[in-house]
C-alpha cells in the first residue's frame, strides 16, 4: 500500500509497474469471474436458480448449505480485496474527483448488495436472484471501467 504514501506516483519508478500489474490482474480476475460464474454457478437468473435450488425434473441437485456458505465466503474475500484495492488506487489516480467518488461508492454498494442478495435468495426468497444479477453486473462493469481508466491515467496522464 505504498502508493497511498507517495506524493507523486510518477516520481517513483517502481510504482508504475507494480500498479500496472495490479490493474492487469484485476482485469484478469474480473473478466475470468464472468466465465467462472457462467460455467459453474450461473450468470443469469434461471441458471442461478437451478444452481441454488436444483430441478427435480432435470435431476439437478440443489447446492448444499455448506457448499453455498463456502462459495459465499470466498466471494466475500475476493470482492473485498479487489474492490478496496482498486478503489484506493482509482481515487488516487483520478485525484479524488467527484465522479470517481460516485463510481467507487456505486461499486462498493453494488458489491455488498450482490453478496447480501445472494444470501437472501438462498435462505428467504428466490426473488432476490434478480437483485443479485443486476448488482453483480453493476460492480463488475464499473470495476472494469475504473481499472481501464486508472491504467490510462497511469500511462497517459
Amino acid at each position: 500500500m505504498k502508493f497511498t504514501i507517495i506524493k507523486d506516483l510518477n516520481q517513483d519508478t517502481m510504482m508504475k509497474p507494480i500498479l500496472s500489474g495490479l490493474f492487469f490482474f484485476t482485469l484478469l480476475y474480473i473478466l475470468s469471474d464472468f466465465f467462472v460464474k457462467y460455467n459453474s454457478f450461473g450468470l443469469f437468473p434461471h441458471a442461478i436458480h437451478l444452481s441454488l435450488f436444483g430441478n427435480e425434473e432435470e435431476f439437478l441437485n440443489p447446492i448444499n448449505e455448506a457448499s453455498f456458505l463456502e462459495f459465499w465466503h470466498v466471494e466475500i474475500f475476493f470482492i473485498m480485496m479487489i474492490v478496496f484495492t482498486l478503489s484506493t488506487v482509482y481515487i488516487r489516480l483520478s485525484q479524488a474527483s467527484r465522479s470517481a467518488i460516485v463510481v467507487v461508492n456505486i461499486i462498493m454498494l453494488s458489491a455488498i448488495t450482490s453478496l447480501i442478495s445472494l444470501v437472501f435468495s438462498y435462505y428467504f426468497s428466490s426473488n432476490f436472484i434478480n437483485i443479485y444479477v443486476v448488482t453483480f453486473f453493476t460492480w463488475h462493469i464499473l470495476a472494469l471501467f475504473s481499472s481501464l481508466y486508472s491504467l490510462k491515467k497511469l500511462y497517459y496522464a
